[in-house]
């Protein structure tokens, strides 16, 4: 079974639920709202940090109303206080209710301007969204419970959603004072060495948003993130990672030259795993991605609604200490990415490379040396090291190996010729990926940022494995929850 095209809206439309109950009869409740939630982010375009966090929020609130209505679940925020007589406990109808009141409490919360179109869902599932009732007793009322315990809890854990930190009281804005040592560059004009006073730390990058046709210079994303209170981390910097190499060593050459290689020698395969896994502003970022593949997983085991709740709680639980950790490691090194990196140490050198757009391999001097990525979006803001890609995707597939029992995936995408959108020659013909397991699909991609340019070596590898010690942590976590412990856990932050 293949999942879709490459292009962002098809796979958008991959996951997106036509609005009537009829047609959402093959996924459970649970898979309805994390649709709905992946709508909301491609709609409202939050940075990476944000897409976890967010789906954290509402996979938890989904998780906590369905533990009132099971034998020995914990909630995460009010422990056993909802549980519902034996008589109620896994009626399914009970469920689902509470579970959507949850999920579209969270879901507003988190994205007011979407209430029309979240009223639509609820509308097309029968319930009424202006219930606001908070009788424990019925399952609207359980769900509006479970939702304020954690909205509540969420205000509160450092993101700074509502604004209430930083002096501007703009939402998710950085109250940490962060500044970038390093003036902002752009890809078209070549970078003069004297334009990165302080080599080897992360720099600002220009381009065109085409939103608006106007100039962008982006901050350094959510620098703040390491203060967030996570999961089932004991610390944000818990797993933080050595230090990458030094911007001048003989291996942060080695790495230089590997990504100018992989950019002169790029092939369409690769060229198209690039592309696919990007997840950029637009699209539902890399955590939302490995939902999409979490709801082909319920689909393709035929999961009960008790296995996809369980299994978007310990994935999202997952995702969100990976953001932690990974923004926590990138703020705390700030290191360069190779965009910087390579006109830096190869200024004044010819070095072979990818020209842009249909002319593959050129020589051209190392100041001019850019990622293969659209010209929209050329490198992410926010420093290198770690991958947020790596560390997403080896956490996401360590938590699904771990409950389906299984590395198993089994499921691809082809790509369309001609598709691309950093090359829309590209590729000369279809290319199908395949993912025979989870592992398969978490290194490629990770690979796939050092294809586009936009990661080392050292950052995509240690990203996996700060990832894969994150997934099984929070698996666990999750797991003593559901199985009627895990609720006296407090985890901290280094804030």
């Amino acid at each position: 079974m293949f999942l879709s095209t490459l292009s962002r809206s098809a796979r958008a439309a991959f996951s997106v639920v036509a609005l009537g109950t009829a047609a959402w009869c093959a996924d459970g409740v649970a898979t309805i709202w994390d649709n709905a939630a992946l709508e909301a982010i491609r709609t409202v375009r939050p940075g990476p940090p944000m897409v976890a966090r967010a789906l954290n929020v509402v996979a938890t609130s989904m998780y906590d109303a369905w533990a009132a209505y099971d034998d020995r679940a914990m909630g995460t925020q009010l422990g056993a206080q909802l549980r519902r007589p034996t008589a109620e406990r896994g009626d399914v109808t009970l469920e689902s209710k509470a579970i959507s009141f949850a999920a579209y409490r969270a879901l507003v919360d988190l994205f007011p301007s979407q209430v029309a179109e979240l009223n639509t869902v609820m509308f097309g599932l029968g319930y009424d969204p202006a219930d606001h009732s908070v009788d424990p007793a019925s399952p609207a009322g359980v769900g509006n419970l479970a939702a304020a315990a954690v909205i509540d809890y969420r205000h509160h854990d450092g993101a700074n959603q509502l604004g209430d930190l930083s002096p501007s009281h703009v939402p998710y804005a950085d109250y940490t004072g962060y500044a970038p040592l390093n003036p902002a560059i752009t890809v078209a004009t070549p970078t003069l060495r004297s334009m990165i006073p302080v080599p080897g730390r992360w720099q600002p990058v220009s381009y065109v948003n085409p939103d608006t046709g106007t100039m962008v210079t982006p901050n350094l994303v959510a620098p703040f993130w390491g203060n967030v209170r996570p999961f089932a981390l004991t610390s944000s910097s818990q797993f933080r990672p050595a230090p990458p190499a030094a911007w001048n060593s003989f291996f942060a050459r080695l790495q230089i030259a590997e990504v100018i290689w992989i950019s002169a020698h790029l092939t369409d395969k690769q060229k198209c795993i690039a592309e696919y896994w990007a997840d950029g502003p637009t699209s539902e970022t890399p955590a939302g991605h490995w939902n999409l593949f979490a709801q082909f997983v319920a689909r393709r085991d035929g999961m009960t609604l008790d296995q996809e709740v369980k299994m978007y709680f310990a994935l999202n639980g997952a995702l969100l200490d990976a953001s932690i950790a990974t923004w926590e490691a990138k703020r705390h090194y700030d290191y360069w990415r190779p965009i910087s990196a390579i006109r830096y140490i190869m200024s004044g050198k010819t070095i072979t490379a990818w020209g842009g757009p249909g002319l593959d391999a050129v020589s051209m001097p190392g100041e001019q040396w850019r990622p293969f990525q659209k010209d929209s979006f050329p490198t992410p803001p926010f420093s290198e090291y770690t991958s947020g890609h790596s560390a997403f995707s080896a956490a996401a597939a360590e938590v699904l190996k771990r409950f389906t029992h299984s590395d198993r995936f089994g499921t691809g995408v082809t790509i369309a010729a001609h598709s691309l959108q950093a090359e829309p020659t590209s590729p000369a013909s279809p290319v199908t990926l395949k993912w025979q397991t989870f592992s398969q699909a978490a290194n490629e991609a990770g690979i796939s940022r050092r294809y586009g340019g936009i990661h080392f070596i050292q950052g995509d590898v240690v990203g996996r494995l700060l990832g894969r010690k994150v997934g099984a942590q929070a698996y666990k976590l999750a797991e003593e929850f559901w199985k009627g412990g895990g609720w006296h856990h407090a985890p901290i932050s280094d804030g």
